[in-house]
């Protein structure tokens, strides 16, 4: 391990805090604008009740987005958004194969899984505001 670069990790947690919750931010902006086409999207790939899965989607990525990017409840809405790409590797894109397929859902899990375990760091609103769920 490089030791010195340790003093880098809360801005590394910042960084991968925000561009994750950015993505989801952008992801989840077209499912809350139309949550009836978007249920009706998930109940083609198999998910029912359509609407219920979607929203439950859409708010995951959208309000989790926003929670992300500033820092509240940082581990919880990483565990979900872990959660649901399991699911998206799982239900959706595994018989696509890993290019094109769920490299992309694998980096998210990944990154959320990350935040999940480490925290988000020390520059977010749950540091500032001092909550803690133990």
């Amino acid at each position: 391990m490089i030791q010195p670069l340790f003093v880098f990790s809360d801005w590394a947690l910042l960084i991968l805090r925000l561009v994750l919750g950015v993505i989801m931010l952008v992801h989840g902006l077209p499912k809350i604008k139309d949550l009836k086409a978007n249920g009706q999207n998930f109940v083609a790939i198999g998910f029912k009740p359509g609407m219920f899965w979607g929203t439950i989607a859409a708010l995951v990525e959208f309000v989790g987005g926003i929670a992300l990017i500033a820092g509240f409840f940082t581990q919880i809405v990483a565990i979900f958004i872990f959660i649901q790409f399991l699911v998206v590797i799982f239900k959706v894109d595994l018989e696509k194969g890993f290019v094109d397929g769920y490299e992309y859902p694998l980096l998210i899990a990944a990154a959320a899984l990350i935040l999940a375990t480490m925290g988000g760091g020390i520059y977010n609103l749950d540091s500032y505001l001092d909550i803690s769920i133990y």
